[in-house]
């Protein structure tokens, strides 16, 4: 028997996965996350992995952790290279006794001083996760993982993760990495102006209201999924999502109806998708060259239906498939009983669970799996 926790401390989100490996397979999984915003106050950093922690394996011997991250993104950090050796130095204090892991932009697994030593090779790994859990069941795919701040777009091809970009700066430009997300995003970011009463409005590029907005009023998203603050500080209910959204064209629900509001959110959503459709076809087109194969997309993350499907539907992709389909197959189709907690997780906390596999299986010696085959 194995046991691994795997890691993803994001800059706003820290998520934790417990993994309990036996004969190969999965046999247990226990999730946990927290909203930190790690710019606020970066030294409660080790607080949080110790409560998170304790919620997925009090109960429970831990082999080794496994971690990536994207908090050193972070503007508490001067540099990439400060924010990664603080996020290690905080990992080795929450960790202590337990061997640690750190995955890098190659889908390798360094200690937790070669990670420091280089520091932009473990910087926003969390892709490589996601698209080496994916590339050992679909050999030939794009990836689309829509988070609460952005989306990744991993290209696989014969297995192998071959993104073009390494770094965040590479990503940008080569179309892996969209800055667009299910709740985070400013929606002064997604567009400049909305069509209104038979005209145009400009909008304030003031952080009036955000993605989740957008969502929550279209029922993308339930309440309990709006998971981050939101713009003004007030509550997640509808009525507040859309006065949120009167405000960026400088209204309120006074001056706008209700109907005219939704219109507004219905545009957003569409650019938005417009924005991921961009990228997306960018990667999408650069893979359809490398093969005479059909090329599915996996979708994953708190977006992957209402932004990742519409995306490839939008571009044409060749078939679009559920990552929990990929990891489960039939057992997917008619729930087993380790399907329905899951689901969650693996939309959720993709990365996380990754690495968490990955280490796992360098623990046992072979590629860990959901299911028997």
């Amino acid at each position: 028997m194995v046991t691994v926790v795997g890691w993803e401390i994001g800059g706003a989100n820290t998520k934790a996965v417990f993994i309990r490996i036996e004969n190969g397979y999965v046999k247990e999984i226990k999730t946990a996350a927290q909203y930190f915003p790690v710019w606020r106050d970066p030294e409660k950093l080790v607080n949080v992995l110790l409560k998170l922690k304790e919620k997925v394996s009090s109960k429970s011997k831990v082999d080794a952790v496994g971690l990536t991250m994207t908090a050193e993104l972070s503007d508490a950090y001067q540099t990439k290279r400060e924010g990664v050796a603080h996020i290690l130095s905080c990992a080795q204090e929450a960790f202590v006794g337990l061997p640690v892991f750190i995955l890098d932009v190659d889908s390798s697994l360094r200690s937790i001083n070669a990670a420091k030593s280089a520091p932009l090779r473990v910087a926003a790994a969390n892709w490589a996760a996601t698209g080496w859990m994916v590339a050992h069941d679909v050999k030939t795919c794009v990836i689309v993982d829509v988070g609460s701040t952005s989306t990744s777009i991993i290209p696989v091809v014969d297995g192998h993760v071959l993104a073009a970009g390494k770094t965040d700066l590479e990503k940008l430009m080569f179309g892996e990495l969209v800055y667009s997300g299910s709740l985070r995003t400013n929606v002064a970011t997604i567009v400049d102006s909305i069509p209104l009463r038979g005209g145009t409005a400009r909008i304030s590029s003031e952080l009036f209201a955000q993605s989740g907005d957008v969502h929550l009023v279209l029922d993308n998203i339930g309440e309990g999924e709006y998971t981050t603050e939101t713009a003004d500080g007030r509550g997640k209910t509808r009525r507040e999502a859309l006065a949120r959204l009167a405000r960026v064209v400088c209204a309120d629900i006074e001056m706008l109806t209700e109907k005219e509001i939704v219109q507004i959110a219905k545009y957003l959503h569409d650019k938005q998708v417009e924005q991921v459709a961009e990228g997306l076809n960018q990667v999408y087109s650069r893979v359809k060259s490398l093969t005479h194969k059909k090329v599915p997309i996996v979708v994953t993350g708190l977006g992957k239906e209402f932004i990742a499907r519409a995306a490839g539907q939008k571009i044409g992709v060749d078939e679009i498939i559920d990552l929990e389909k990929v990891c489960f197959g039939d057992a997917f189709v008619y729930q087993t009983p380790i399907i329905p907690t899951l689901q969650s997780d693996l939309v959720k906390a993709s990365p996380a669970v990754g690495v968490a596999l990955m280490v796992a299986s360098k623990l046992e010696g072979r590629k860990v799996k959901w299911t028997p085959s």
